[in-house]
């Protein structure tokens, strides 16, 4: 690991931390962070020629797997025709149409540069048309270091919002409700409070930042009846789970339709993207439409545009889906298993091509406390293992991991083997 070691030396020197997003520091899980230089199928290689099983796939957006041969080959077409235009281009026609056509909520769409971005447009636009000012957010869930949503969670079924950030000041998150994930009757007390002031609630429908939380049952439904009963919009921050957890994102797979919808990760296929989306006459509110003013140099970029499609077109084929979700029970179950071979107490969730791992005897994992009562220390230990056994986990306890279309039967037993050596460490 000379190179790598040497890189981040420098990289200190240049970048706070020695990294661009604090996530990637491994400080959760102890040590420096690797560099790595390519990646091709299921598999990275780091800078000092280790080769690495990738269940991070950036953190999400390869669901086709590194270096998929035709979405290269689209990108490299797209790019030799100029990498952007700042003026309408037919690509982002086409993305927003195969957008509206596979994601139920989505009757108009406008493309953003990232996952904050697709959430900071949506809460304004919310406010915008509602005509009211206080957000509904719930504890674990992430939506971008947007100011008004890194508020800090305390006790109680409700917290109103106060900084979890220097920088940022009480009264930008004065009007940020903070209320547990999973729980329906702090929802239910949330509302009865402060209905009439709510302009939307945010969630993700599928935590993916606090580890691989799904939603237990009642809880979507329980967010649509109380927006629908106090006029707030619900907001699904499907950044995370759209075209991960269902061809049709998480509102597809449960059967909810949200009236705003933010987007990322997948949508670029591994290039910088956000969007957001919902009714026609809640986006009409949107300039030059409407009032609400949103804008951005590079939105609807043809190199990111290409990529995506390409992605897209992939995630959305016939059985592409199913077979993915197989892949990923199958790497979530076997792990499980050599866990109990081990006697190691291991939980684990699943959502379509997401997945958690728990190192607890809680099981099921449903809630933001079960999950920071879990064994951190253990966690760690089974991440520097597997890291050992070439296989790259995400280097912290509180997110969750990706199976790409490219994780293939001889990567998988790999995956086992490595799993089971290293629960014989922990």
């Amino acid at each position: 690991m000379q190179r790598t070691h040497q890189l981040f030396q420098q990289a200190r020197e240049l970048i706070p931390g020695g990294v661009n997003s604090p996530v990637r520091a491994f400080k959760g899980v102890g040590g420096e962070p690797i560099f790595f230089e390519r990646g091709e199928g299921p598999y990275m290689w780091d800078v000092d020629g280790k080769r690495y099983v990738d269940y991070v796939c950036s953190w999400g957006p390869l669901v086709a797997g590194h270096a998929d041969a035709e979405i290269v080959r689209r990108v490299q077409e797209t790019a030799a025709r100029g990498l952007s235009f700042g003026t309408p281009v037919e690509l982002e026609v086409e993305m927003a149409r195969t957008l509206c056509q596979h994601v139920p909520s989505l009757e108009m769409v406008r493309l953003v540069n990232s996952g904050t971005e697709a959430t900071m447009s949506a809460l304004r636009l919310a406010r915008g048309f509602t005509g009211r000012d206080k957000i509904v957010k719930f504890q674990g869930n992430y939506h971008g270091h947007v100011d008004a949503l890194l508020a800090q969670a305390g006790s109680g079924a409700l917290t109103l919002g106060v900084p979890g950030c220097p920088g940022v000041p009480e009264a930008v998150v004065a009007e940020t409700l903070t209320v547990p994930y999973n729980d329906i009757d702090a929802v239910e007390q949330c509302f009865n409070e402060h209905g009439s002031e709510i302009a939307a609630v945010i969630v993700e429908p599928v935590a993916g930042n606090m580890n691989c939380v799904p939603p237990v049952p009642g809880f979507l439904e329980k967010l649509r009846e109380v927006c629908d009963r106090t006029d707030a919009l619900l907001i699904f921050d499907e950044v995370m789970t759209g075209f991960r957890v269902g061809p049709q994102c998480a509102q597809g797979r449960y059967g909810i339709t949200p009236d705003l919808t933010c987007l990322g990760k997948v949508v670029g296929g591994g290039m910088p993207v956000g969007a957001f989306g919902g009714r026609r006459e809640i986006m009409e509110a949107l300039a030059p439409v409407g009032g609400v003013y949103q804008a951005g140099t590079l939105s609807g970029n043809p190199v990111t545009m290409a990529a995506g499609l390409a992605t897209l077109e992939r995630i959305t084929a016939p059985g592409a889906f199913e077979g993915l979700e197989q892949t990923t029970t199958r790497v979530v179950d076997g792990i499980k298993e050599r866990a109990d071979a081990a006697g190691i107490s291991l939980a684990t969730n699943q959502a379509g091509s997401m997945f958690g791992l728990f190192f607890t005897d809680d099981a099921p994992v449903t809630r933001f406390e079960q999950v920071k009562a879990c064994d951190l220390d253990a966690f760690n230990r089974f991440f520097h293992a597997m890291l050992e056994e070439g296989v790259y986990l995400a280097p912290a306890a509180f997110e969750a991991g990706f199976v790409s279309l490219a994780h293939d039967d001889t990567a998988v037993q790999e995956t086992l083997d490595a799993a089971e050596r290293a629960f014989a460490r922990v």
